[in-house]
């Protein structure tokens, strides 16, 4: 994710709220001169430390390589909200991929939230780890597809989906604004930055490397492939490419098959302790059914961090309190007078399938990008499908990678303007609640 200020409690940050508050503000060093290394990681994101976790506690020697700070895109400034399952329902991916796809990635469907748990536990991670998440309905149609939804993965075996009432929302958020919804008591929130930034300092114990402001700025490919930065190379038995939306112009092969796109958060002043246990009174995050939705929850210091709004290609809004806070004051309208400390926006990865994209540039190099906006999650599981990758157990990979992604109609020129026209008419259709 990007935004044009930094932060001056953590440099080499966004000016985030994120990173205001993160435990660990080491700066690491940047990578100097020849190492070698059994796996290059490319992307200290939620994807790439995934995977270098993955593979240290094997016993591969790991070598990250990061250009800019530990969790600075998607990974360190997202809702902080773990959702379960992927961009897309498993009815769509059955009908798009065949039912055998389905049921493999309904297994998996719960990993993510699983892998982000076992770590914070097993690593004591302080992250500020809830659980609990509530999906809110605007209209009784949103109300009907949710429970269609919760069938569907019911049948994959995903037990923790419960819906809810208008009378019954009130236990979850106190606003007038929705009909109902449906909570997923497997889903939950964190801090993500303290999150990836603990699984970081996890790698590092076990052995691994990992090095900041070491933009990667060429791969070679081959049998004995080599990432290079502008002070440094690293060769390796393999190459990981995690960068998401902030790969650039580095691969082609990758990127044309990826968009960044900008979402936008918001973080009040602590808000009186009393206040914000009255608007969120179970502590779940919530998300709500809209195509371009408005996602909230409580922090540990009592803010309301609330996210929203979409722009393609990445671009930012002059005014991001301009797009955030009024749906914020539509939802809870006694906030009119609280002071807004933090907002920022930052690019994700989004695909034309709204599909993740796994694959191989080689037999040596390894990617996967593209979570579309359900990145905690997935990010966690398909980094863990790469460290598994690379330890030859192939097949949840093959799965992955079997499902074919696509570059945007009309390339980097019309991508932006074809997809902006089509979210305009999905959120035409939630205005008119059709």
């Amino acid at each position: 994710m990007k935004t044009s200020s930094t932060s001056p409690a953590n440099p080499g940050h966004a000016n985030t709220w994120y990173a205001h508050s993160a435990n660990d503000k080491l700066l690491r060093p940047a990578l100097q001169g020849e190492i070698e290394a059994d796996v290059c990681v490319i992307g200290a994101g939620f994807t790439g430390i995934s995977a270098a976790l993955q593979l240290a506690e094997n016993g591969y020697k790991v070598v990250v390589l990061e250009g800019e700070r530990i969790g600075f895109g998607a990974s360190g400034r997202n809702g902080g909200q773990i959702v379960n399952g992927y961009s897309r329902d498993l009815e769509t991916i059955a009908k798009r991929y065949g039912a055998d796809k389905a049921v493999k990635l309904g297994e998996m469907s719960l990993e993510g939230g699983q892998i982000i748990r076992e770590r914070v536990a097993r690593y004591d991670i302080q992250c500020d780890l809830v659980d609990g998440g509530f999906f809110a309905a605007f209209t009784e149609k949103q109300i009907r597809e949710m429970d269609a939804v919760r069938a569907h993965w019911e049948k994959h075996g995903h037990s923790g989906l419960e819906m809810v009432s208008r009378a019954e929302v009130g236990r979850y958020v106190k606003s007038d604004r929705y009909a109902g919804g449906m909570i997923d008591r497997f889903g939950g929130h964190i801090h993500p930055l303290n999150l990836v930034l603990g699984e970081a300092r996890a790698v590092e114990a076990l052995g691994g490397q990992i090095f900041e402001k070491s933009r990667v700025i060429d791969v070679e490919t081959g049998a004995q492939p080599v990432v290079k930065t502008a002070a440094g190379r690293v060769k390796a038995r393999f190459v990981l490419v995690c960068g998401n939306a902030y790969l650039g112009s580095l691969l082609p092969a990758i990127t044309e098959k990826m968009m960044p796109v900008s979402s936008q958060v918001m973080a009040t002043e602590p808000l009186d302790k009393a206040l914000i246990e009255s608007l969120l009174p179970a502590n779940y995050c919530v998300e709500d059914a809209n195509y371009v939705l408005d996602y909230y929850r409580r922090t540990a210091d009592n803010r309301l961090l609330y996210g929203g709004g979409i722009g393609y290609g990445g671009q930012d809004p002059a005014d991001l309190t301009g797009v955030i806070r009024p749906n914020m004051l539509k939802t809870f309208p006694q906030l009119q007078s609280v002071k807004i400390d933090f907002a920022w926006s930052g690019n994700f990865a989004l695909t034309l399938t709204r599909i993740p994209h796994m694959g191989r540039l080689s037999d040596t190099v390894f990617f996967s990008h593209g979570d579309s906006g359900h990145g905690v999650t997935t990010t966690h599981l398909l980094g863990k499908i790469l460290g598994e990758a690379v330890s030859g157990q192939m097949g949840r990979f093959d799965v992955w990678s079997s499902l074919k992604a696509y570059p945007f109609p009309g390339g980097k020129t019309f991508r932006v303007p074809l997809t902006v026209l089509g979210a305009w008419w999905y959120g035409l259709r939630d205005r008119l609640g059709l």
